[in-house]
């Protein structure tokens, strides 16, 4: 038996649907590659934030002295803070007691800027991070 081959007619009424197609879709595509790309920026300089408190914490429980000694947990929030903007990070730390503190708080503000100023999406957002830590007697009891 042979086989009649039928020549081809071409698309017929389909032809420039894929270019419409992604005419359409392309804003909405390109809408979601700024959102993942805002929001791992966002989770980045979240982690890095977090690592800054965690740093300033660590020097502050070292021991009572360190523990009151805003300057020195500034600046050890501060050598953690990677390529962040040092300027518009803020690095605030208390602790229970300036004689004999249990613990410390050390709480790093960090401003977020988006790449695009999308309608119904916050431009700027505050990122904060706060760790307790407890600090280490000079003598153990």
């Amino acid at each position: 038996m042979m086989m009649i081959r039928r020549p081809n007619k071409g698309a017929g009424p389909r032809r420039g649907a894929a270019a419409t197609e992604l005419a359409l879709l392309l804003p909405l595509l390109c809408f979601a590659f700024v959102v993942a790309v805002d929001y791992s920026r966002i989770f980045y300089y979240t982690m890095v934030v977090t690592n800054c408190a965690r740093s300033g914490a660590i020097y502050g429980g070292e021991n009572p002295t360190t523990a009151n000694n805003q300057s020195g947990i500034f600046a050890a929030a501060r050598m953690d803070a990677g390529n962040l903007d040092a300027v518009n990070l803020n690095v605030s730390s208390s602790t229970d007691s300036a004689v004999s503190p249990t613990y410390v708080i050390v709480t790093v503000t960090y401003p977020f800027t988006t790449i695009t100023n999308f309608p119904g999406i916050t431009h700027t957002t505050m990122i904060t991070r706060t760790i307790r830590m407890t600090v280490t007697p000079l003598t153990p009891s």
